[in-house]
């Protein structure tokens, strides 16, 4: 008990990847690297969708919410990795540590729904292009967007309590990036077992019950792309259908490895490989891919840096 009263007021020591590096300084420079290109590349895409209104859609603007989505748990994570590796200093209280826990659990939860959504709103385009802006009405877009916050916030506001109820009594060292559920239980001197199978039960259905819609949605979709009569119709499908199922593909793969496969295969030291690739890698990467070859948002990338280039001539 006494131990567990140290956690509570002085918090614990989160070891992650930098610390665990042979090579600090590149992992934090590749870390720094990683944070700034996700904040400019989704606050571009972001004021881009805002200031274009050919992007005024509602595909873009389900996009833009992941590209906020992808901004704040970049947010959560990086910027106190990187303030605790540069100034000497591996600690966060109890409650930061429940406050991480339940923003990095809210904000992943989000974008697991969402990209759900994307596929139905993608399913839409693709089968009903007639109806499209009927079906996808701005309230319709709200109330998607709304639902995924939501579920997500409330299934880890029950979680972050629950986990943060247990006694820690034994040493303070979370080896991982973040404060995350798996890697904190291992640190409780209660019996978690049966915490741990609903945990894994609930993790399987809150990622497979969305995967399984995206699955669907996909599926109907190619069977309606095959059937179009023109080949540049085709590409253009397939062209915004591979660039979601890329980002759901780098989503649902570190999410399934860190929540669904069992502890018996996991090593900290590729669960601390694997957060840097969701939290910081992913958010960075995601803008990249559903804008590099997106002709619309290209177009408006040009429209506005045309418009910079001519105010400067005068």
């Amino acid at each position: 008990m006494e131990l567990w009263n140290t956690t509570l007021e002085n918090g614990f020591f989160l070891i992650g990847i930098i610390q665990d590096s042979r090579s600090p300084q590149l992992v934090c420079v590749i870390i720094i690297f990683f944070y700034l290109v996700a904040m400019a590349t989704n606050s571009l895409l972001l004021l881009l969708i805002a200031m274009d209104n050919r992007l005024h859609v509602p595909m873009y603007f389900l996009l833009s919410q992941l590209s906020l989505m992808d901004l704040l748990f970049t947010s959560v994570v990086a910027p106190k990795t990187l303030v605790n590796y540069l100034c000497g200093q591996n600690t966060i209280s109890f409650i930061g540590c429940g406050l991480q826990m339940f923003l990095a659990l809210t904000l992943g939860g989000a974008e697991d729904i969402l990209l759900a959504f994307m596929a139905y709103d993608r399913y839409v385009a693709i089968r009903h292009p007639l109806n499209y802006m009927v079906i996808m009405r701005p309230k319709i877009c709200w109330s998607m967007v709304a639902i995924s916050w939501l579920l997500a916030s409330l299934n880890a506001l029950v979680h972050t309590i629950y986990t943060m109820h247990f006694p820690y009594c034994k040493a303070r060292e979370i080896h991982h990036l973040l404060c995350e559920i798996p890697p904190l239980l291992k640190l409780a001197c209660a019996e978690t077992s049966q915490y741990k199978f609903i945990l894994y039960t609930t993790g399987v259905t809150f990622l497979l019950m969305p995967l399984s819609a995206i699955f669907v949605s996909y599926a109907l979709v190619l069977t309606a792309v095959f059937h179009m009569p023109s080949t540049q119709g085709k590409e253009k499908a397939l062209l915004t259908c591979s660039s979601h199922l890329t980002v759901v593909g780098l989503y649902y793969g570190a999410a399934m490895f860190m929540y669904v496969l069992p502890t018996a295969y996991h090593s900290p030291r590729q669960d601390n490989i694997l957060s840097v690739f969701y939290t910081i890698v992913t958010p960075a990467l995601n803008p990249l891919i559903y804008s590099l070859r997106n002709k619309d948002v290209l177009g408006a990338l040009k429209k506005v840096l045309g418009k910079g280039s001519s105010g400067q001539r005068f």
